[in-house]
Formats: C-alpha cells, structure tokens, sequence
C-alpha cells in the first residue's frame, strides 16, 4: 500500500492504495488533463455516504478503464 495526501474540501486526507491503482490515478489525471486532487475530490463528492474513498476510487478507475 502507499499513502497520498490530498486537500478535499479544505482538509488534509491521506489515502492509501496499491502503487497500481495510484499510478493509473495520475495516468488518468494526465488523459484527462485534470489534477489528481480534482479527480478524488470529484469522486468523494459523488460517492455514498457508506462507501470508502478508497473503494470508491478504486472501482472510479475500473469504470475508465472499461468505457
């Protein structure tokens, strides 16, 4: 596992996923031409109360890999 920090609404988060996962993150960022922190700050806001930031990332990737 390996942490990244990020600022979602004003507050300092750490998030940990598998370097994988992180390196598609910033792979994607950089299609997309979008920061990390936008992205994860997009997927929190749009994610369920019950699910993980983490899971919710992990399976937003899966989502733009598959479309």
């Amino acid at each position: 596992m390996k942490k990244i920090s990020v600022s979602l609404s004003g507050h300092q988060t750490s998030i940990s996923l598998e370097p994988e996962f992180i390196d598609a993150l910033h792979d994607l960022a950089h299609i997309q031409n979008k920061s990390v922190a936008s992205i994860i700050e997009h997927i929190d806001d749009n994610r369920t109360p019950d699910t993980n930031l983490s899971a919710a990332i992990r399976v937003w990737i899966l989502k733009q890999y598959r479309q």
